[in-house]
This record gives C-alpha cells, structure tokens and sequence, in this order.
C-alpha cells in the first residue's frame, strides 16, 4: 500500500502546495497552490486566515493540516484544519494553546501531536481526536542551557521534535545545550524522556532533525555552528559519525535540512551571510557526507521542500517575498533557478500533498499505531 502511494505521487503531475507564512506584513496566513511537479507552474487556490503560521505539516491521509501560530506571547497555539487534497480547501477546525511561546514545529503520528516551542523552551503534546481534531496539551517537556553562545543560548529552546522511523521514540533539539533528547514513546498515553541521543559541539544550537531514507542514520543541522552532524541510529544506541560544515561564512543562521528523493544528496539552507543551500553527496554505506556544491538563493532562505518525483526544490526565501523553484539536477544533485518564483508575502514553510513516503518511513513520519 505504501509502495503504491509513493509511485502515484511521484506519477501525479498535479500536486499541492501548502505555505505558511509570517502575517506582520501583508499576507492573511496559510495559502495553498497547484503545482505541476513536471512543468514547474503554479496555480493558486485557497487563503486561510491564521496568524502567523510558520510551520504546518500534513496528515498521511491528506484530510488535516496542522499550523502553528508563533506568537511570543500567551496566545502561542497549534492549529487544526480540514483539507480537501482535491479543491486545496481549507476549514479552521479548532485551536489549541501550546502554553510555550512561538511555537515553530510541528509533527504528529495518528495519536497525538507535538509542538517545539522555540522561545517558551518546550515540547508540548496534545492528544488528537478520532476526527482529527486537537485536545488539550497533556504533556509538556522543558529544554535546558549550557551552550555558550550568548545571547541565542542563554535561555532554553526547543527548535523540533520527530517521531523515529522504529517508532518508539521522539527526537528533540535542545538548542541551547547543544543536545538532542530522546524520548520513548508510550503508545497512545504519550512520550517520557528516555535519556540523550546526540551531544554536538558546543555552541552548536542544534535546529532541524531528519533520517536518511534507509533509517540508519540521522541528520543534525544546527543553526549556530552552521555544521551537519551525522549519527548513526543503531537501534535507538546512536553514536557520531561526523560533523562537516554547511555554513562556511558564520552567518550563524543554519535552518533546514532534506534529503532528495533518492537518497543520494542531502540539501540544507543557511541565511543571514551568503543565504543559500549547501549541496552534499551521501555515502550510503556509511552515512559520511561529502560537500560538492552550494547554490545561491533569496534573502534569508528557510525551510525548503522538494517534490515527490525529485524534480524541484522550492525553497522559502522570507525577507524576498518569495518561493524560489530549483530544478534539480537528478545526476549531479545541482540546482538551477527556474526563474518561476511563487510571490507570497513572508514565506517560511513550503509542504506538498501528496508526499513520498520512504522506505522504512525515514522521513521520520511514522505512523503505524492504533487510535482508541
């Protein structure tokens, strides 16, 4: 079933494009898009008015997404909403307080959801309805310090939080002691903390988290450093295999992290000196990365998201106003500009339906267990 899932959207031309977006400028929230992942164009389809929703993702069965709305203050929430995967449709379900400020993150299994609230320096998990709405948060875990980078690692922030693809457990950055948490899921009671998976160098300020496609290894890019640090997972026992630069300009902004479709190149998004992405080709015997390429982009360039056929990358460029759409170079893993720019007023999360998923659900979104 899974196998048939990926190659319908990797045949599909038409897909959808979900956008999250800053709304202290002129755009109204959450937009959603056509996108012909053969030609490259876009067309639009829908607004939803939410604050501030920086990050969303997407429910395996495309009927939800879920935003967050990163406001540095109480009203910091996780939102609900319905998705029509055909119309690009969208309906705010309802809301939750993730009682943690600017919440940036967001991932959910089908039992519960987490939230990574970055200034409030938490993990916040809330239990999901059988019709996909939020409860209540149930639990919430802090972050820590340590790091000495002043100020970004002087208070605690959690940056992200994903499910392993053995589902057993929750990976988190604890940005500011340059460390990730590891915590054991308890089936659909919740998560306890379980110890740490990775410690980095300090000063790291560890942001985004993936898995390689085969779900033996995981992927670290941290925002401080500007470094990848690569573990292997080795049944829940990680162990560090390399740390190797992405941001060679200390422009101290390192943010995202993907792999290609194939697996074989890993991309990640660096900003505030030289924005742009870092190109490595992967070992996939070893996990090492080797760096071949680096390829300019839009001012101050955040998440990114590349098609389920592997032919684009479209990355969030948020002081540009803009999503840059890269065509992707499927032998050499190189980029080049299409020049067909999506104009979305502060852009900073770039999602597709429907998505691939990996072998081994190595892009950490795992779900194989039952709702009450």
């Amino acid at each position: 079933m899974l196998l048939a899932a990926s190659l319908n959207a990797m045949a599909q031309d038409e897909i959808k494009l979900i956008v999250g977006t800053y709304t202290n400028g002129s755009s109204k929230g959450i937009y959603t898009f056509n996108f012909n992942q053969q030609t490259g164009e876009t067309s639009p389809l829908d607004t939803l008015a939410v604050k501030n929703p920086s990050y969303l993702n997407v429910s395996s069965d495309g009927k939800m997404i879920y935003a967050v709305s990163e406001n540095g203050d109480a009203t910091a929430a996780i939102n609900a909403i319905s998705f029509n995967s055909t119309t690009g449709k969208m309906k705010l379900i309802n809301s939750q307080l993730t009682k943690g400020e600017d919440p940036c993150y967001v991932e959910m299994n089908d039992n519960f959801l987490l939230t990574a609230n970055y200034s409030g320096g938490s993990m916040s998990l809330f239990p999901l309805n059988l019709d996909g709405s939020l409860r209540p948060m149930a639990q919430q875990f802090k972050g820590t310090i340590g790091g000495p980078y002043s100020p970004n690692q002087d208070t605690p922030h959690i940056h992200c939080a994903t499910f392993t693809p053995d589902g057993n457990y929750v990976l988190a950055s604890d940005f500011s002691a340059d460390r990730i948490l590891k915590f054991e899921i308890l089936g659909i009671d919740g998560i306890k903390p379980a110890g740490i998976a990775g410690t980095l160098k300090a000063g790291s300020g560890p942001r985004h988290i993936i898995f390689s496609n085969d779900s033996r290894f995981f992927y670290v890019m941290s925002e401080l450093s500007g470094a990848v640090t690569a573990y292997i997972w080795n049944f829940g026992k990680p162990r560090k295999i390399q740390e190797i630069q992405s941001d060679s300009v200390e422009g101290h902004g390192g943010a995202d992290i993907h792999f290609s479709i194939d697996g074989k190149y890993l991309y990640t998004s660096n900003r505030l000196k030289q924005d742009g992405i870092s190109i490595f080709k992967v070992d996939k015997r070893s996990g090492r990365l080797t760096k071949i390429g680096y390829q300019l982009t839009g001012v101050h360039p955040r998440n990114f998201g590349i098609t389920p056929n592997g032919k684009y990358l479209l990355c969030a460029c948020r002081d540009d106003n803009k999503i840059q759409v890269f065509r992707i170079n499927q032998t050499t893993g190189m980029l080049e500009d299409t020049h067909k720019d999506i104009a979305v007023d502060k852009p900073v999360c770039v999602k597709f339906y429907p998505f691939v998923m990996q072998p081994g659900f190595g892009d950490g979104q795992f779900r194989v267990m039952e709702k009450k």
